[in-house]
């Protein structure tokens, strides 16, 4: 991960860019589609959640399914090699959201320290 010519890091930048880690957190209860995706995701664009969605498809960790109604109806869920990621993930989501406010301390500590 560390050479520059590792393949991983590819996989590293789109695993954990904000809406990557998002998506697939939010995949990670089951199938949505992409609306449904988009609202449970505040903030992103349409045009990012579907670049994302490419993205992850093609990574092996979403699958996208078409249901051949009229109109079509998309829904996205996580592959298996998707849902394995969603573990460490998880953990990760789960310290930032015990340890938010200790780093928005710090910061606070950090920005006051500075300024004098």
């Amino acid at each position: 991960m560390f050479n520059s010519d590792c393949p991983g890091r590819q996989v590293l930048d789109r695993v954990t860019s904000r809406w990557g880690v998002l998506v697939l957190a939010a995949l990670s209860d089951g199938p949505l589609r992409f609306y449904l995706l988009r609202d449970r995701i505040g903030g992103i664009s349409e045009r990012m959640l579907s670049l994302k969605l490419r993205e992850l498809t093609r990574d092996g960790m979403v699958l996208r399914t078409v249901e051949p109604t009229v109109p079509p109806q998309v829904s996205y869920e996580l592959t298996p090699l998707g849902r394995e990621l969603t573990v460490p993930l998880q953990a990760l989501l789960d310290w930032i959201a015990r340890r938010s406010l200790d780093v928005v301390a710090a910061q606070e500590r950090y920005d006051a320290s500075a300024t004098r």
